[in-house]
């Protein structure tokens, strides 16, 4: 029998006999990547913490106690395990499950994750509210050493360590966030050797001295004693030194070492981290070898391991187009935030390593160093996803564009975003982006726009300058240049304004509109800030009605910039129509299944103008 059929609930694993732990792993992971394949969705992550994930729910009662992931991608066994494997063959798809965990999909998910570092500020939180109001139950954070590269994590140890609230920290360390970690932690974290017989003993050791007459300066003198002699002779005193009792490192993939060590930490009245070392991709032979192609994969071949890329995608372009530039000038520069591949920067990284930098999980960090770069009169392009450049923001007002600093930003998977959900749409960027002082925001809609707005942004602009294009291949609009507005279909009785990629919707719609008798002018703006609204009043002075179309969530959109600003300069239309994604909460599912979601797909935006138009 399929031992897999017989775990519905992390009760089930609890009652399952330690010899068949193994068994239970080995199916866990065959079933992952047998799944996934179809799907597609976060692979190696999840392979490699197969056995902790396990070993939690053996210690833990998660309907209860509280787990917390960091990013949250590798919650696939947690979601097995806890009676969801039924949906699985649903997984990142619309109305399906989850690529993340969410609480209103099971009182097993604790908190909706989707972004890196937080997860030890939000269980510590969750900690002291339980202490606050009389309860008892564990809370566990999960983070993997790729998001201890963000700074957020250190504001959140140290607090946790002054706090002394029972909490335990899980520190999953594979050598990996998406491309291999970088910077000091990771070397720092080779180095960690403690046992837990020591931190037994350091606990007794402290007890008694507290109720020895002039043991608390003892303790303080021997303290300070032992803590120069670790950082001298061992460099393991980060943590402790933080105020959190340190286990590890340990095998992540020994059940019975992670039990016993989870049962230690449970019993615990202090903060406690427990440092375990995992294996990103185990089990499954092409993913152990390139764990990163394998992190956020689209479906594959299970047998061959051969994953179906798109071809040319936004990313890529970009990525040739930056190296070009960069061996015309010297000043040019890349930076990532351990998305190398990801933003399309792997050949950049090879042909100029002096001039690439990839700086971690720190997006406000590599922020404030492309505002130092620029402000040596280097040109620094930083190549970011828009739903994590929102961790930017106080960088991009402060360090970037206070000063009008040269800085190029490109925002990767700008708009609607396929398979990850609420925490991975680009719906946000177009809003914050246009309140930055200064700010150039640019939308190319093709490839060719794409090359000619990047040489355009780093040779020929001063200040900042944002250019924001999505995930994926282009459409059937093949334009090039870097105007700011065009005109790129004529028409009569409706103007269709939009950007980006989002020109190949409006020209579908005003396709089925010319089948209904109805013209639709359409104006392409290539650029959405600052605004240059002249072909847009040129047109609905003919018009006299507006549809703004755009995959960007409602506050502060595009399209109320345009209809305000048409308003002030005296040429509001009759009618105006906005079209977008709505207040930004948009779920898992395919682009095509998200834009008729939100009502932006060809078919609503004809529908819309129809109404408009009073048909």
């Amino acid at each position: 029998m399929d031992i897999l059929n017989e775990i519905n609930s992390p009760a089930d694993v609890k009652r399952l006999d330690e010899k068949q732990l193994p068994e239970l792993c080995a199916r866990l992971r065959s079933y992952l990547v047998a799944n996934v394949a179809k799907t597609g969705g976060h692979l190696a992550s999840n392979l490699g913490v197969v056995e902790l994930t396990v070993a939690i729910h053996r210690v833990f009662d998660t309907a209860r106690d509280r787990l917390v992931f960091d990013v949250g991608h590798q919650c696939y066994v947690h979601k097995l395990l806890t009676g969801r494997r039924e949906r699985f063959a649903t997984l990142r798809s619309l109305n399906g499950l989850a690529g993340f965990p969410k609480p209103s999909e099971s009182r097993h998910d604790a908190f909706t994750a989707g972004h890196a570092s937080n997860s030890i500020s939000v269980g510590l939180g969750m900690a002291r509210a339980r202490t606050l109001s009389g309860q008892n139950f564990s809370v566990i954070s999960v983070i993997g050493d790729g998001a201890l590269t963000g700074g957020l994590a250190y504001e959140a140890l140290e607090d946790a360590g002054e706090s002394g609230e029972p909490f335990i920290i899980i520190l999953n360390d594979n050598g990996m966030s998406i491309n291999g970690n970088v910077g000091g932690i990771a070397k720092y974290l080779s180095r960690q050797r403690l046992k837990p017989s020591y931190a037994a003993f350091k606990r007794r050791y402290r007890r008694l001295l507290e109720i020895v007459p002039g043991g608390r300066k003892i303790y303080r003198f021997t303290h300070g004693v032992k803590s120069a002699v670790k950082e001298a002779l061992l460099h393991c005193s980060m943590f402790e030194e933080m105020g959190l009792q340190y286990f590890g490192p340990i095998n992540g993939h020994d059940i019975t070492r992670l039990v016993e060590a989870f049962e230690w930490a449970k019993g615990l009245t202090e903060p406690v981290l427990i440092h375990v070392i995992t294996q990103k991709g185990r089990g499954y032979a092409y993913s152990e070898r390139t764990p990163d192609k394998y992190h956020g994969v689209p479906p594959f071949d299970e047998a061959s391991g051969l994953i179906c890329g798109p071809g040319d995608t936004f990313s890529s372009v970009f990525g040739g187009e930056l190296v070009d530039l960069a061996r015309e000038d010297a000043r040019v520069c890349a930076i990532t935030a351990s998305m190398t591949e990801g933003v399309g920067l792997t050949e950049f990284a090879a042909r100029y390593p002096e001039r690439f930098f990839d700086v971690g999980i720190a997006e406000g960090h590599a922020a404030s160093m492309a505002a130092g770069l620029a402000s040596a009169g280097l040109v620094p392009v930083f190549a970011v996803y828009s739903t994590f450049l929102q961790r930017s923001y106080d960088m991009l007002l402060h360090d970037i564009c206070i000063p009008e600093l040269h800085v190029v930003l490109c925002v990767d998977r700008a708009g609607l975003v396929a398979g990850d959900g609420e925490t991975h749409q680009g719906v946000f960027d177009a809003a914050f982006l246009a309140t930055a002082p200064g700010m150039t925001v640019l939308c190319p809609a093709s490839f060719g726009e794409l090359r000619d707005m990047l040489r355009y942004a780093v040779s020929e602009l001063d200040g900042p300058v944002a250019i924001r294009y999505p995930r994926g291949p282009q459409g059937a609009y093949g334009g090039a240049g870097a105007d700011a507005s065009r005109i790129v279909r004529e028409g009569g009785d409706v103007t269709i304004a939009t950007y980006g990629v989002m020109v190949n919707i409006a020209l579908d719609a005003a396709e089925m509109l010319r089948g209904e008798g109805v013209s639709a002018e359409v104006v392409k703006l290539g650029r959405i800030n600052p605004l240059d609204c002249g072909d847009i009043i040129s047109s609905v002075s003919k018009t006299g009605r507006l549809l703004v179309l755009e995959d960007s969530a409602s506050p502060c959109c595009v399209g109320e910039r345009i209809t305000a600003s048409l308003a002030v300069a005296g040429r509001a239309p009759e009618s105006v129509t906005l079209l977008n994604a709505g207040g930004g909460s948009v779920p898992c599912g395919s682009l095509d299944e998200l834009r008729a979601l939100c009502g932006i797909d060809a078919a609503s935006a004809a529908s819309a103008a129809l109404t408009a138009v009073g048909r």
